[in-house]
Order: structure tokens, then C-alpha cells, then sequence
């Protein structure tokens, strides 16, 4: 079943106050390291990501992680998968996944 992309700003258009701003919150900055540290970049499952809030506030989050241009959501209608946007992101803020990354191999969740 083919999905729906919920787009968010173009690679260009990304903001460093709006990704900095998004990444502020400990369950958003978690789920970044995560994404960071797989290199496949395979779409992954909202509830993959093990975090102890509400399905509402998950759907929070991952709405300005998407915002923010950081991830795309695909809509399956019962469903969302999850999508770093790793070449937008490496394109307009280098170096911004690899702090990301060593922040989840140092095996300190984000504070």
C-alpha cells in the first residue's frame, strides 16, 4: 500500500533556530539520535522508537521533526513511517547527524 509523503520545508528553506528549537526536547532529540546512528535510513515505525509518551504527544513530535525538515512522514492512513532526511540535513547543516550519532554511541540519551 502506497502512502502519503507529508512534506515538510525544502532542503534550502531549512532553518538552524527552527532544527535547534526542534531538537531542544529530550523525546525529539532521541529520536534524531536514532535515526542518526542508522545508516540505512530505512523507514521506520512511530512506535519503534520506544518513547514513554502518549500516541497524541508522539504525534506531536513527529509533527515538528517533520516541520523542522528534519524527517519526512509517509502516511499509510492507519499508520506512519519515519524517514531521516539525512541529505537534506547533512546538505544544509554538516556535521549536525555525526554530533547526533556520537551522542547515541556514547549510550547517554539525550538530557
Amino acid at each position: 500500500m502506497a502512502g502519503t509523503n507529508l512534506v515538510g520545508p525544502e532542503a534550502g528553506a531549512l532553518e538552524l533556530g527552527v532544527v535547534l528549537r526542534a531538537l531542544a526536547d529530550e523525546h525529539r532529540r532521541s529520536v534524531m539520535t536514532k535515526l542518526a546512528a542508522d545508516r540505512t535510513d530505512s523507514e521506520r515505525g512511530c512506535n519503534s522508537f520506544d518513547l514513554p509518551i502518549s500516541k497524541q504527544t508522539q504525534t506531536h513530535h513527529f509533527r515538528v521533526l517533520r516541520e523542522a525538515g528534519l524527517i519526512d512522514e509517509i502516511d499509510y492512513g492507519n499508520r506512519k513511517g519515519i524517514r531521516l532526511r539525512r541529505t537534506d540535513v547533512e546538505s544544509r547543516f554538516p556535521g549536525l547527524l555525526a554530533l547526533l550519532e556520537a551522542e547515541h554511541q556514547g549510550g547517554t540519551e539525550p538530557r
